[in-house]
């Protein structure tokens, strides 16, 4: 929702000094909502700790397990694939030199697999697709299944 505290709004001290409120409003409102919230603090905090790094390499092993298994998937498919090893992100040239476009309409609507088209990356992604990892490790295999059955 929104507030309006109109400028001619006045309020007054307990000394009887007037006091234009649209002014201490918007004080309120900088110092409540400037900066970090305790939340996000405290996320921050807890991701330092020996706990947290423990879970933040276990995520990343796990994603970068994904990047592996489809890199290896799509390349036993006799694609090229640039990335996947330090990085959950793959990028796939377009086989029969198709466009990144025509890449992603084949995948999404014969394979129901779902890419970024690398042309939206700038014209050096044309003919290429990007791939993530971050997904789930069932939802991967069964992807790099169908790919591999299309192909």
């Amino acid at each position: 929702g929104y507030t309006v505290v109109p400028k001619e709004l006045n309020g007054f001290t307990l000394g009887g000094e007037r006091v234009q409120l649209n002014k201490l409003w918007n004080r309120r409102q900088t110092t409540k909502f400037n900066g970090t919230s305790y939340i996000t603090q405290r996320g921050a905090e807890a991701v330092y700790s020996p706990e947290g790094k423990e879970q933040v390499k276990a995520t990343i092993h796990y994603y970068m397990t994904n990047a592996r298994i489809m890199r290896e998937a799509l390349q036993g498919c006799g694609l090229k694939v640039y990335g996947g090893e330090n990085a959950p992100y793959l990028w796939v040239k377009a086989p029969k030199g198709l466009t990144s476009w025509k890449f992603f309409d084949k995948l999404l609507y014969e394979v129901n697999i779902v890419g970024t088209p690398g042309v939206g990356f700038g014209p050096s992604g044309e003919g290429y697709l990007r791939l993530t990892a971050f997904g789930d490790r069932d939802d991967t295999l069964e992807a790099m299944a169908r790919l591999k059955k299309w192909l």
